[in-house]
């Protein structure tokens, strides 16, 4: 991009930095799409594909930040085509991983492969990847046509061939008609969709996206979820998603990772990770669970499973902290001998059936089969 250009746009707008850096970063990279995925026909840009492309290794990568280790010698295989979600609480290393693979972030040991090759020597633009940023980093001044086309325009593609492939993306998208809006036109979930199909628009093998629903209402977060896993199935590449919010990856992902102070605690798909926990701070942190401890050791049981007896015919003892009407049922704050803090879920047939009191003494009981130990903490 010429100098004498590019410094007129840069006091253009407020806020213009972090366009600019998504459109680099997005400038480089294939899709392996699936044409006859639901019926949808794939703009020209993107070049149908026999196999998925998208996968990536992460071998012993480390990322020290002065004296702190915000990643520690991280092992990771994503496949080719699936969506992974990396889950966690604030300051696990998931967002600094991301960046790591996008070449925002220089890891300061290991290897990081994309399709089996090394890129941890490349820029951003070379990598074969593109990033959807949490603002969406969308250009003010720019209509949703030319923000989507910009990373084209940056590697020389004629203004004709640019357009075209941006409202084939936009098309996709299903926007095309509010190609000459700009954004401040349109709503969070268009202004969403505008920044996923500037970042789809130069044919990355990989989309990595850092907390992309975070901004929108419950409402917009579920539809534009389905939308993002329906992209992901018709253009067979891997989408990377950064988030801490557990519905999120429990809906979205085929791979979850969940991460705990630069290091995976737990991963597998969604149903293994929720439903078999392995540590205690996996089955607090996936939620839906009671971590117990007992004589023989730690359990964690699903607040679904959980059953309320008699005081003197449970396993456990409780004492009922507080009912609260779910929409679905009722969830049932519990206390234990040693303050611990549990939760049962009980259908309104059950509750009916037998009323509860704030206060009650009651016996704690689950099936064998709804068991699941826990390693000792280490």
């Amino acid at each position: 991009m010429p100098t004498s250009w590019a410094i007129p746009v840069w006091r253009h707008a407020q806020g213009i930095a972090r366009p600019l850096e998504a459109a680099r970063s997005s400038a480089a990279g294939s899709l392996a799409p699936d044409r006859a995925a639901r019926g949808k026909r794939l703009p020209d840009t993107i070049s149908p594909r026999g196999a998925s492309r998208g996968a990536i290794e992460f071998i012993k990568v480390t990322k020290r930040f002065g004296g702190s280790v915000a990643v520690d010698a991280l092992d990771l295989k994503i496949a080719a085509g699936i969506y992974c979600c990396l889950l966690g609480p604030s300051g696990c290393g998931k967002t600094t991983s991301l960046r790591m693979l996008a070449g925002h972030e220089r890891q300061s040991a290991g290897d990081i492969l994309l399709d089996n090759s090394e890129v941890s020597g490349l820029p951003p633009a070379r990598r074969g990847t593109a990033m959807m940023f949490q603002s969406y980093a969308l250009f003010p001044h720019l209509s949703c046509l030319d923000n989507v086309a910009f990373s084209l325009r940056m590697r020389g593609v004629t203004k004709a061939e640019r357009h075209a492939k941006a409202r084939g993306m936009l098309r996709l998208v299903e926007l095309e008609a509010l190609a000459d809006r700009l954004p401040a036109q349109l709503s969070g979930g268009q202004q969403q969709r505008v920044a996923l199909a500037r970042a789809l628009v130069t044919n990355p093998s990989a989309l990595l996206l850092d907390e992309p629903l975070s901004a929108l209402d419950p409402f917009l977060r579920g539809r534009v979820r389905a939308e993002l896993k329906r992209f992901q199935r018709e253009l067979g590449i891997s989408f990377v998603h950064v988030t801490h919010s557990q519905d999120e990856a429990l809906a979205l992902a085929d791979l979850v990772v969940l991460m705990r102070e630069g290091r995976i605690e737990q991963q597998g798909t969604p149903l293994e990770v929720f439903d078999a926990p392995r540590t205690a701070f996996a089955a607090r942190f996936m939620g839906g669970h009671n971590v117990i401890g007992l004589p023989e050791g730690t359990i964690a049981v699903r607040t679904d499973r959980m059953r309320l007896l008699p005081p003197e015919g449970g396993l456990v003892p409780a004492t009922i902290r507080g009912i609260e009407y779910t929409g679905t049922g009722f969830a049932v704050a519990l206390a234990g001998p040693a303050r611990e803090e549990w939760t049962a879920l009980l259908d309104e047939a059950t509750l009916r059936a037998r009323p509860l009191e704030t206060g009650e003494a009651v016996g704690l009981g689950w099936e064998a089969t709804d068991v699941r130990h826990l390693a000792a903490p280490t």
